[in-house]
Protein backbone atom coordinates (compact mmCIF):
# COMPACT_ATOMS: atom_id res chain seq x y z
CA UNK A 1 0.00 0.00 0.00
CA UNK A 2 1.29 3.41 -0.92
CA UNK A 3 2.43 5.60 1.96
CA UNK A 4 1.54 9.25 2.44
CA UNK A 5 4.60 10.51 0.58
CA UNK A 6 3.79 8.49 -2.53
CA UNK A 7 0.17 9.68 -2.32
CA UNK A 8 1.52 13.19 -2.90
CA UNK A 9 4.27 12.06 -5.28
CA UNK A 10 7.14 13.44 -3.16
CA UNK A 11 10.26 11.93 -1.60
CA UNK A 12 10.43 11.13 2.10
CA UNK A 13 12.88 13.95 2.68
CA UNK A 14 10.71 16.50 0.84
CA UNK A 15 10.54 19.96 2.38
CA UNK A 16 7.29 21.49 3.60
CA UNK A 17 7.26 23.81 0.58
CA UNK A 18 7.62 20.82 -1.78
CA UNK A 19 4.75 19.04 -0.03
CA UNK A 20 2.58 22.13 -0.31
CA UNK A 21 3.40 22.54 -4.01
CA UNK A 22 2.60 18.89 -4.77
CA UNK A 23 -0.69 19.14 -2.90
CA UNK A 24 -1.73 22.32 -4.69
CA UNK A 25 -1.21 20.62 -8.07
CA UNK A 26 -3.12 17.46 -7.13
CA UNK A 27 -5.97 19.33 -5.41
CA UNK A 28 -6.64 21.40 -8.52
CA UNK A 29 -6.72 18.27 -10.66
CA UNK A 30 -8.89 16.17 -8.32
CA UNK A 31 -11.28 18.66 -6.73
CA UNK A 32 -14.92 17.40 -6.85
CA UNK A 33 -16.14 20.60 -8.51
CA UNK A 34 -13.92 19.74 -11.47
CA UNK A 35 -14.75 16.01 -11.44
CA UNK A 36 -18.49 15.82 -10.87
CA UNK A 37 -19.73 12.24 -10.90
CA UNK A 38 -16.17 10.82 -10.76
CA UNK A 39 -16.10 8.76 -7.56
CA UNK A 40 -12.47 7.74 -8.02
CA UNK A 41 -11.32 11.36 -8.27
CA UNK A 42 -13.33 12.23 -5.15
CA UNK A 43 -11.75 9.35 -3.22
CA UNK A 44 -8.25 10.31 -4.38
CA UNK A 45 -8.87 13.95 -3.42
CA UNK A 46 -9.73 12.82 0.12
CA UNK A 47 -6.58 10.71 0.33
CA UNK A 48 -4.15 13.42 -0.83
CA UNK A 49 -5.82 15.90 1.51
CA UNK A 50 -5.35 13.41 4.34
CA UNK A 51 -1.68 12.97 3.41
CA UNK A 52 -1.10 16.74 3.24
CA UNK A 53 -2.86 17.26 6.56
CA UNK A 54 -0.60 14.82 8.41
CA UNK A 55 2.72 15.59 6.69
CA UNK A 56 2.48 19.36 7.26
CA UNK A 57 2.07 18.78 11.00
CA UNK A 58 5.72 18.60 12.14
CA UNK A 59 5.06 16.54 15.24
CA UNK A 60 2.83 14.03 13.46
CA UNK A 61 5.20 13.77 10.50
CA UNK A 62 8.08 12.92 12.85
CA UNK A 63 6.01 10.27 14.61
CA UNK A 64 4.88 8.91 11.23
CA UNK A 65 8.47 8.69 9.99
CA UNK A 66 9.41 6.77 13.16
CA UNK A 67 6.52 4.35 12.53
CA UNK A 68 4.65 5.36 15.69
CA UNK A 69 1.42 6.31 13.89
CA UNK A 70 -0.29 5.03 10.74
CA UNK A 71 -1.62 6.86 7.66
CA UNK A 72 -4.67 8.00 9.66
CA UNK A 73 -2.61 9.37 12.52
CA UNK A 74 -3.62 6.49 14.81
CA UNK A 75 -1.04 4.93 17.17
CA UNK A 76 0.35 1.65 15.92
CA UNK A 77 0.09 -1.47 18.08
CA UNK A 78 3.04 -2.11 20.47
CA UNK A 79 6.03 -3.79 18.86
CA UNK A 80 4.49 -3.30 15.43
CA UNK A 81 6.78 -0.54 14.24
CA UNK A 82 8.64 -2.75 11.78
CA UNK A 83 5.72 -4.77 10.50
CA UNK A 84 5.11 -2.88 7.35
CA UNK A 85 6.83 0.46 7.60
CA UNK A 86 5.18 3.83 7.69
CA UNK A 87 1.77 3.88 6.08
CA UNK A 88 1.43 0.10 6.17
CA UNK A 89 -1.64 -0.23 8.37
CA UNK A 90 -3.96 2.68 7.73
CA UNK A 91 -7.53 1.69 6.83
CA UNK A 92 -9.60 4.41 8.46
CA UNK A 93 -11.16 7.52 6.96
CA UNK A 94 -9.70 11.01 6.66
CA UNK A 95 -9.02 12.46 10.14
CA UNK A 96 -8.16 16.14 9.78
CA UNK A 97 -5.71 17.55 12.28
CA UNK A 98 -6.84 19.50 15.30
CA UNK A 99 -5.69 22.98 16.15
CA UNK A 100 -5.96 22.23 19.88
CA UNK A 101 -3.49 20.58 22.24
CA UNK A 102 -0.37 18.52 21.54
CA UNK A 103 0.01 17.23 18.00
CA UNK A 104 -1.76 20.20 16.47
CA UNK A 105 -0.40 22.34 13.64
CA UNK A 106 3.00 22.43 15.35
CA UNK A 107 4.10 25.51 13.41
CA UNK A 108 3.36 24.04 9.94
CA UNK A 109 2.30 26.56 7.33
CA UNK A 110 -1.44 26.59 6.75
CA UNK A 111 -2.75 26.44 3.18
CA UNK A 112 -4.61 29.51 1.98
CA UNK A 113 -7.61 27.84 0.40
CA UNK A 114 -8.55 30.89 -1.62
CA UNK A 115 -4.98 30.95 -2.93
CA UNK A 116 -5.15 27.33 -4.02
CA UNK A 117 -8.63 27.34 -5.52
CA UNK A 118 -9.38 30.96 -6.28
CA UNK A 119 -8.26 30.96 -9.90
CA UNK A 120 -9.69 27.56 -10.71
CA UNK A 121 -13.02 27.67 -8.91
CA UNK A 122 -13.68 31.37 -8.26
CA UNK A 123 -15.28 32.17 -4.91
CA UNK A 124 -14.30 29.53 -2.37
CA UNK A 125 -17.98 29.13 -1.42
CA UNK A 126 -18.95 28.51 -5.02
CA UNK A 127 -22.55 29.28 -4.22
CA UNK A 128 -22.84 25.78 -2.77
CA UNK A 129 -24.48 25.01 0.52
CA UNK A 130 -21.88 24.72 3.25
CA UNK A 131 -19.36 26.70 1.19
CA UNK A 132 -15.64 26.15 0.63
CA UNK A 133 -13.71 23.78 -1.59
CA UNK A 134 -13.25 21.35 1.30
CA UNK A 135 -16.99 21.11 2.10
CA UNK A 136 -17.78 17.44 2.51
CA UNK A 137 -14.18 16.47 3.41
CA UNK A 138 -14.06 17.68 6.99
CA UNK A 139 -11.87 20.80 6.60
CA UNK A 140 -9.39 21.39 9.40
CA UNK A 141 -11.83 21.02 12.28
CA UNK A 142 -10.66 17.76 13.84
CA UNK A 143 -12.62 14.55 14.28
CA UNK A 144 -14.00 12.39 11.49
CA UNK A 145 -14.65 13.82 8.05
CA UNK A 146 -18.13 15.10 7.19
CA UNK A 147 -19.96 13.26 4.39
CA UNK A 148 -19.46 14.61 0.86
CA UNK A 149 -21.47 17.72 0.04
CA UNK A 150 -24.75 17.31 -1.81
CA UNK A 151 -25.43 19.32 -4.94
CA UNK A 152 -27.18 22.69 -4.85
CA UNK A 153 -30.97 23.07 -4.63
CA UNK A 154 -32.63 24.65 -7.68
CA UNK A 155 -35.60 27.04 -7.32
CA UNK A 156 -38.57 27.12 -9.71
CA UNK A 157 -41.75 29.22 -9.90
CA UNK A 158 -44.81 27.40 -11.29
CA UNK A 159 -47.88 29.39 -12.46
CA UNK A 160 -51.02 27.34 -11.72
CA UNK A 161 -54.48 28.15 -13.20
CA UNK A 162 -57.03 29.16 -10.57
CA UNK A 163 -59.36 26.25 -11.38
CA UNK A 164 -56.50 23.72 -11.19
CA UNK A 165 -55.44 24.99 -7.77
CA UNK A 166 -59.01 24.76 -6.44
CA UNK A 167 -59.55 21.26 -7.84
CA UNK A 168 -55.99 20.08 -6.94
CA UNK A 169 -55.29 19.01 -10.50
CA UNK A 170 -51.86 17.50 -11.16
CA UNK A 171 -49.32 19.90 -12.68
CA UNK A 172 -46.16 19.37 -14.73
CA UNK A 173 -42.91 21.30 -14.46
CA UNK A 174 -39.84 21.19 -16.70
CA UNK A 175 -36.56 21.05 -14.78
CA UNK A 176 -33.03 22.03 -15.73
CA UNK A 177 -31.84 19.77 -18.51
CA UNK A 178 -35.32 19.41 -20.02
CA UNK A 179 -36.71 16.70 -17.72
CA UNK A 180 -40.46 17.05 -17.07
CA UNK A 181 -42.00 15.78 -13.82
CA UNK A 182 -45.55 15.65 -12.46
CA UNK A 183 -46.50 17.48 -9.25
CA UNK A 184 -49.46 16.75 -7.00
CA UNK A 185 -50.77 19.93 -5.43
CA UNK A 186 -51.10 19.61 -1.63
CA UNK A 187 -54.24 20.25 0.41
CA UNK A 188 -54.29 23.85 1.57
CA UNK A 189 -52.35 25.05 -1.48
CA UNK A 190 -52.12 28.83 -1.71
CA UNK A 191 -49.99 31.56 -3.25
CA UNK A 192 -46.36 30.92 -2.29
CA UNK A 193 -46.76 27.25 -1.29
CA UNK A 194 -43.41 25.46 -1.72
CA UNK A 195 -43.08 21.85 -2.92
CA UNK A 196 -39.75 20.04 -2.54
CA UNK A 197 -38.78 17.43 -5.14
CA UNK A 198 -36.06 15.33 -3.50
CA UNK A 199 -33.02 14.55 -5.64
CA UNK A 200 -34.10 16.72 -8.58
CA UNK A 201 -31.49 19.47 -8.00
CA UNK A 202 -27.89 19.70 -9.16
CA UNK A 203 -25.41 16.87 -8.76
CA UNK A 204 -22.67 16.79 -6.13
CA UNK A 205 -20.17 14.35 -4.58
CA UNK A 206 -22.71 13.43 -1.89
CA UNK A 207 -25.69 13.10 -4.25
CA UNK A 208 -28.19 15.41 -5.88
CA UNK A 209 -29.72 18.48 -4.30
CA UNK A 210 -33.48 19.12 -4.44
CA UNK A 211 -35.81 21.08 -6.70
CA UNK A 212 -37.96 23.57 -4.76
CA UNK A 213 -41.11 24.63 -6.64
CA UNK A 214 -42.99 27.76 -5.50
CA UNK A 215 -46.67 27.81 -6.52
CA UNK A 216 -48.12 31.00 -8.03
CA UNK A 217 -51.92 30.84 -8.41
CA UNK A 218 -53.05 32.84 -11.44
CA UNK A 219 -55.94 35.31 -11.04
CA UNK A 220 -59.26 34.46 -12.70
CA UNK A 221 -61.49 36.67 -14.79
CA UNK A 222 -64.62 36.10 -12.68
CA UNK A 223 -63.69 33.95 -9.66
CA UNK A 224 -62.10 35.39 -6.51
CA UNK A 225 -60.80 33.48 -3.50
CA UNK A 226 -62.10 34.13 0.02
CA UNK A 227 -60.18 31.81 2.34
CA UNK A 228 -61.18 28.34 1.16
CA UNK A 229 -64.34 29.71 -0.45
CA UNK A 230 -64.72 30.93 -4.03
CA UNK A 231 -66.87 33.95 -4.86
CA UNK A 232 -68.61 34.78 -8.13
CA UNK A 233 -71.10 37.47 -9.20
CA UNK A 234 -73.91 35.91 -11.27
CA UNK A 235 -76.04 38.11 -13.55
CA UNK A 236 -79.76 37.10 -13.65
CA UNK A 237 -82.74 38.46 -15.60
CA UNK A 238 -85.58 40.34 -13.90
CA UNK A 239 -88.01 37.51 -14.55
CA UNK A 240 -85.59 34.92 -13.14
CA UNK A 241 -85.18 36.98 -9.99
CA UNK A 242 -88.88 37.85 -9.68
CA UNK A 243 -90.44 34.49 -10.50
CA UNK A 244 -87.59 32.18 -9.51
CA UNK A 245 -85.71 29.88 -11.88
CA UNK A 246 -83.06 27.21 -12.30
CA UNK A 247 -79.94 28.53 -14.05
CA UNK A 248 -76.49 27.22 -14.96
CA UNK A 249 -73.59 28.43 -12.81
CA UNK A 250 -69.90 27.86 -13.66
CA UNK A 251 -67.73 26.11 -11.06
CA UNK A 252 -64.07 25.11 -11.13
CA UNK A 253 -65.18 21.59 -12.04
CA UNK A 254 -67.76 22.52 -14.66
CA UNK A 255 -71.24 24.10 -14.73
CA UNK A 256 -74.00 23.03 -12.31
CA UNK A 257 -77.69 23.98 -11.91
CA UNK A 258 -78.59 26.54 -9.24
CA UNK A 259 -82.09 27.30 -8.00
CA UNK A 260 -82.89 31.04 -7.83
CA UNK A 261 -85.52 31.67 -5.12
CA UNK A 262 -88.66 33.59 -6.13
CA UNK A 263 -88.39 37.30 -5.36
CA UNK A 264 -84.57 37.42 -5.26
CA UNK A 265 -82.86 40.81 -5.39
CA UNK A 266 -79.38 41.99 -6.36
CA UNK A 267 -76.84 41.18 -3.65
CA UNK A 268 -78.53 38.00 -2.46
CA UNK A 269 -75.84 35.32 -1.97
CA UNK A 270 -76.47 31.62 -2.53
CA UNK A 271 -74.15 28.79 -1.53
CA UNK A 272 -72.90 25.78 -3.48
CA UNK A 273 -71.49 23.37 -0.89
CA UNK A 274 -68.06 21.81 -1.44
CA UNK A 275 -67.17 23.74 -4.60
CA UNK A 276 -64.28 25.80 -3.18
CA UNK A 277 -60.61 25.13 -2.27
CA UNK A 278 -59.54 22.17 -0.15
CA UNK A 279 -58.14 23.18 3.25
CA UNK A 280 -55.12 21.61 4.98
CA UNK A 281 -57.51 19.45 7.05
CA UNK A 282 -59.10 18.06 3.87
CA UNK A 283 -62.36 19.99 4.31
CA UNK A 284 -63.47 21.74 1.14
CA UNK A 285 -64.84 25.27 1.06
CA UNK A 286 -67.97 26.46 -0.80
CA UNK A 287 -68.75 28.56 -3.84
CA UNK A 288 -70.62 31.73 -2.89
CA UNK A 289 -72.85 33.04 -5.69
CA UNK A 290 -73.97 36.67 -5.43
CA UNK A 291 -76.95 37.55 -7.66
CA UNK A 292 -76.81 40.68 -9.80
CA UNK A 293 -80.19 41.51 -11.35
CA UNK A 294 -79.65 42.70 -14.91
CA UNK A 295 -81.98 45.58 -15.85
CA UNK A 296 -82.08 46.21 -19.62
CA UNK A 297 -81.72 49.87 -20.53
CA UNK A 298 -83.60 49.77 -23.87
CA UNK A 299 -86.61 47.54 -23.26
CA UNK A 300 -89.58 49.71 -24.22
CA UNK A 301 -92.17 47.20 -23.00
CA UNK A 302 -90.55 47.04 -19.58
CA UNK A 303 -90.42 50.82 -19.40
CA UNK A 304 -94.18 51.10 -20.21
CA UNK A 305 -94.97 48.48 -17.57
CA UNK A 306 -93.03 50.32 -14.87
CA UNK A 307 -94.61 53.66 -15.81
CA UNK A 308 -98.12 52.23 -15.41
CA UNK A 309 -97.30 49.89 -12.55
CA UNK A 310 -99.74 50.43 -9.76
CA UNK A 311 -98.13 48.15 -7.18
CA UNK A 312 -96.61 49.20 -3.89
CA UNK A 313 -93.52 51.25 -4.64
CA UNK A 314 -92.37 52.14 -1.13
CA UNK A 315 -88.85 53.31 -0.19
CA UNK A 316 -86.17 50.57 -0.36
CA UNK A 317 -83.65 52.97 1.28
CA UNK A 318 -85.66 53.58 4.43
CA UNK A 319 -83.36 51.33 6.48
CA UNK A 320 -80.48 53.71 5.60
CA UNK A 321 -82.34 56.67 7.12
CA UNK A 322 -82.87 58.44 3.80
Amino acid sequence: MADLYSQLGVKRDASEAEIKKAYRKLAKELHPDKNKGNAKATERFAKVTQAYDLLTDKDKRARYDRGEIDDDGNPRAPFGFGAGGPGGGGTGGFRPRSTNGPGGFGGAEEVDLSEIFGDLFGNAGGGRRGGGPFAGFGGFGGGRAAPPEKGADVLYRLPVPFEDAAALREQRVTLEGGKTVSIKLPKGVEEGTKIRLAGQGRTGPGGNGDAIVTISIQPHRFYTRDGDNIRIDLPVRIDEALLGAKVKVPTVEGPVMLSIPKGSTSGKTLRLKGRGFTGKDGTRGDQLVTLIVDVPADDAELQRFVETWGGRKGNPRASLGV
